[in-house]
């Protein structure tokens, strides 16, 4: 993370930034590491513990009148998913990217939460926009100019229904799917289908 938000980006200066003292053994949040060898080349934060106070001092300017941000928070078992961050040498590797993504939903549905949210940034060069909407089927619900990172793009807010996701991506039938769940046992399965107990990763 020094290596991309610090000196790649410029989006901080102080580690406690990137990681606070408090995030570490604290059962609220999850870190996930790609290496390859002894090299980490790729991390992920999965949040379950939402700083609703702190969202709502970003000053959120909805895409949907028809959609309260700050109920649905509350109302639902969201979890955030940040700090995703791959060197840039290895971003062109799919299989990077992917396995940070299985290990975090594989924990996530274990967990019982229900969506994922997440900021990414308007026309930043290495924005995850189009993959979060076009592939994992995110929904943009609004906009904000500031966060917790010093970086100038527009931040676009996001959520994905992880169950309404698992049943496109299985009906799509493509590698995405099977990727993202062949480490899954009957019970994650269950947790997202509990009317089909056979569901196996593939069918």
């Amino acid at each position: 993370m020094r290596a991309i938000y610090r000196d790649e980006k410029n989006w901080v200066r102080a580690d406690e930034k990137l990681v606070s003292d408090s995030d570490i053994g604290w059962e609220g949040v999850s870190w996930f590491v790609v290496r390859v060898g002894d090299r980490p080349v790729g991390v992920l934060r999965v949040l379950y513990d939402l700083p609703i106070g702190l969202y709502k001092s970003y000053g959120f300017k909805m895409v949907r009148d028809d959609f309260d941000l700050e109920a649905f928070l509350r109302q639902n078992r969201i979890a955030e998913i940040g700090r995703f961050a791959i060197l840039a040498e290895y971003r062109r590797y799919i299989v990077v990217v992917g396995a940070l993504m299985r290990a975090a939903v594989r924990e996530t549905v274990e967990r019982d939460y229900t969506h994922y949210i997440t900021d990414v940034f308007e026309g930043e060069a290495n924005s995850p926009y189009d993959f979060h909407r076009r592939v994992m089927g995110f929904q943009t619900v609004a906009t904000h100019d500031t966060g917790e990172l010093n970086c100038p793009c527009r931040r676009i807010t996001m959520l994905l229904d992880i169950r309404e996701a698992y049943h496109r991506l299985r009906k799509e039938g493509g590698w995405i799917f099977r990727f993202l769940t062949e480490e899954w046992e009957e019970q994650h399965h269950r947790a997202l289908n509990p009317t089909d107990v056979t569901t196996r990763a593939g069918v």
